[in-house]
């Protein structure tokens, strides 16, 4: 599990649990939460812990903890659901790899990886994932969610005491954050125009996959897209010069205008800044 990854989160008000999730919620909202980024490290740690064990197991052991925000008055939170995630990620990436590399790897099978993904499911009836992760880029459709009007960016600071990793900031972060119905608003004009203009299927589908997930959630949650790691791969001019969520607007805005040219311009912006994040994970 690398640190250099992003998040795009969902946060359900406490209105949106039942029974006894609803309880421990409302429970662990009174202790303090961990930070993204400080949570995002503790996964990626027990994830290595567990690799590096006698008993090497690719699930990594985290308690079940949530991210909490505080918006108007209203308490929201985004629980980790860090075995759901991870048996998630294991199926898909198994999937991908012949039975001799998995071995290699010390990977269950495909076969055994879906049994206990469903037998997790069905222990735990209609809870969902609230956090989809990409390693090494943020993928273009998440920008579909969210407005450049949205963007918070803070550039952190040296950890007191030096005890941050070299060349890492403390605090240093880029994220969107819009309420639910706008998102689900921009999700149906973005297929809208896709549907009429563009013909590649792939691009489509994953729009409508986002869309289909968002429809999961309560209608009052908050969406966050958060660089998260990847922030440590650029310095503070290149940040700031990301507007990857206005040139994912701006392709979509000359689609729909009948200015393929000017959309082809955005959109290979965005792509481009993607592919130098993508160009790190192979350099040495």
């Amino acid at each position: 599990m690398t640190a250099h990854a992003a998040f795009l989160r969902v946060y359900e008000p406490l209105a949106a649990f039942e029974g006894d999730e609803r309880g421990r919620w409302e429970a662990f909202v009174q202790v303090d939460a961990l930070s993204p980024a400080a949570g995002a490290e503790l996964e990626r740690t027990a994830s290595v812990r567990g690799q590096v064990a006698a008993a090497a197991s690719p699930l990594p052991a985290v308690a079940e903890q949530a991210y909490v925000l505080e918006v108007d008055g209203v308490t929201l939170v985004c629980p980790w659901r860090t075995r759901l995630r991870a048996l998630e990620a294991l199926e898909e990436f198994a999937a991908d790899l012949p039975e001799q590399l998995l071995r290699a790897f010390a990977l269950p099978t495909v076969d055994s990886v879906s049994e206990e993904l469903a037998h997790w499911r069905e222990g735990h009836p209609g809870l969902r994932s609230h956090q989809l992760t990409s390693t090494w880029q943020v993928p273009l459709r998440w920008f579909v969610l969210v407005d450049a009007d949205e963007r918070e960016f803070q550039a952190g600071a040296p950890a007191a005491g030096g005890g941050a990793p070299v060349g890492r900031l403390v605090g240093r972060a880029l994220v969107y954050r819009t309420p639910m119905s706008r998102a689900r608003r921009r999700v149906a004009r973005a297929l809208a125009v896709l549907r009429r203009t563009v013909d590649d299927g792939v691009v489509t589908e994953g729009v409508e996959e986002l869309g289909r997930w968002l429809e999961e959630f309560h209608p009052r949650s908050l969406v966050e897209l958060d660089y998260g790691g990847l922030v440590h791969l650029l310095d503070d001019a290149e940040l700031a010069k990301d507007e990857s969520a206005r040139d994912v607007a701006g392709a979509l805005a000359a689609l729909d205008e009948g200015e393929p040219v000017r959309a082809a311009a955005a959109y290979s912006r965005v792509t481009a800044r993607m592919k130098a994040l993508q160009a790190v994970e192979s350099a040495n």
